[in-house]
């Protein structure tokens, strides 16, 4: 490829201008407060860095038990996460610990829906929902055994119907929750609005 005379006088215009350029950023643009750094002691430079790396290297035994102290809090947390190999079978590890503990307080305990399950932070939640018919005493009793249950399950909704005022009976559907591993819920597919 060879150069034209237009090309010749473009690259020195160029030139000139990055030259112009260059002058005034160093002289009309300059920074007055912009000062030049002396040189450092590299020695000293060094000696800070290696007084500065051994403090971290002596926080270092303290952050891991740190670490391992939340590892160890974390796995007794998620032990009440209810273990299945799907949505489904989580549902019904929630409606089999219903229907136990209904079964201990005298309940007879019919399931309704099963809710879609949904994401819940770094875990997701399973719903199912029961019905049964009791007096006051046995549904007070039934939630305080479900409180105590090491699985992580908790009412969410409530609906209380007094069936028989004179008995004091009444009809009682509860929508139970609970946490799951988030690879059980289905991710959510569309346009992502």
């Amino acid at each position: 490829m060879t150069m034209t005379s237009r090309d010749r006088r473009a690259l020195i215009l160029l030139a000139a201008a990055l030259l112009v350029a260059a002058v005034l950023r160093l002289t009309v643009f300059a920074d007055p407060r912009a000062t030049v750094a002396p040189a450092v002691d590299t020695t000293a430079l060094a000696q800070q860095r290696l007084t500065r790396l051994t403090q971290i290297a002596a926080t270092l035994p303290a952050r891991q038990a740190t670490e391992k102290q939340a590892a160890a809090d974390l796995a007794e947390r998620e032990k009440g996460i209810l273990k299945a190999a799907t949505a489904a079978q989580a549902q019904a590890a929630l409606l089999e610990l219903a229907r136990r503990l209904g079964k201990d307080n005298q309940l007879d305990i019919r399931s309704g829906d099963l809710g879609a399950p949904r994401p819940f932070g770094e875990y997701g939640l399973v719903y199912a929902t029961i019905n049964f018919d009791c007096h006051i005493e046995q549904l007070i009793n039934f939630l305080t055994d479900l409180s105590r249950q090491p699985e992580l399950v908790t009412p969410s909704e409530e609906r209380i119907t007094p069936v028989n005022p004179k008995e004091k009976t009444m009809s009682v559907r509860l929508v139970l929750t609970g946490v799951v591993p988030k690879a059980l819920v289905p991710e959510k597919k569309g346009l992502g609005f």
